[in-house]
């Protein structure tokens, strides 16, 4: 009896050890599960392994912009998520001041967004259009309000690359002097941005596109002679000289030009 009653108490220890070793393991996986679901709420990133939740992470853990737009292209190349993440990367495009590349991708990509999404897309345009309404004017063709708006971002920030747009704007006036003015000052680095080299490769082209269609200059403006000049000329060789030609030869020819100007 003795023996039996030894092992049913073992037995029964055995049991009550196990099932508190069952307790603690329960214990435990719940709190690591509670650990991951806290971490994922604090920082907002989505449970999983896809295109999307690595933009999510690059964005919002690595704070690495760069990398979760090329990881927000991969989410919508791969259908993962297309609604969120077109969204997600137009708002990061626009953190880095490229508003005008996240319009045109919503443009492109908005066709394989949800018909829930368009709203919320449009809301985005909105916003993006706000953040550069300077380039939303341009796209109308209304380049004196155009104008207007960028004069005063750079009053307010003055920066390379949206004297760079107002230098196209003037151009699309054919104010080609003023043009030039402003694309000078991005060259000789008098605007905050000017040692960005894509700004002042933009500035280079758009004053060769300037010389490509600036007018020639007349024989008048080059020789800077007017109608009372020659008068003057006139009465004073008239004064000294009555019995002599009028005028030198070489006034002789610059009025023949002149004269066939007038024709």
């Amino acid at each position: 009896m003795n023996s039996i009653s030894s092992n049913n108490n073992h037995n029964q220890q055995m049991r009550i050890m196990r099932t508190a070793m069952m307790k603690k393991m329960k214990k435990n996986s719940s709190s690591s599960s509670n650990e991951e679901d806290l971490y994922h709420v604090i920082h907002k990133v989505p449970h999983g392994d896809s295109p999307y939740v690595k933009a999510k992470h690059a964005q919002l853990i690595e704070k690495n912009p760069e990398a979760a737009i090329v990881l927000f292209w991969k989410a919508i190349n791969a259908g993962d998520r297309v609604d969120s993440a077109l969204k997600d990367m137009a708002v990061v495009m626009k953190q880095l001041d490229r508003s005008e590349e996240a319009i045109e991708a919503i443009k492109s990509f908005r066709s394989r967004c949800s018909k829930q999404a368009q709203e919320s897309l449009d809301n985005v345009l909105i916003d993006l259009y706000k953040g550069n309404l300077g380039w939303a004017y341009m796209q109308k063709s209304n380049y004196l309000t155009a104008e207007v708006i960028y004069r005063k971002a750079q009053m307010i920030d003055p920066d390379a690359n949206k004297a760079c747009n107002l230098g196209l704007c003037l151009i699309k006036q054919g104010r080609f002097d003023d043009a030039g003015s402003v694309l000078g000052d991005v060259l000789q680095g008098k605007i905050p941005g000017s040692e960005d080299d894509k700004a002042k490769n933009k500035a280079r082209e758009l004053l060769m596109e300037v010389k490509a269609i600036q007018p020639p200059l007349e024989l008048s403006d080059i020789v800077g002679l007017d109608d009372e000049f020659f008068n003057g000329l006139e009465l004073l060789m008239n004064a000294y000289a009555p019995g002599r030609s009028k005028r030198l030869p070489i006034f002789e020819e610059i009025s023949s030009f002149r004269d066939q100007l007038a024709c």
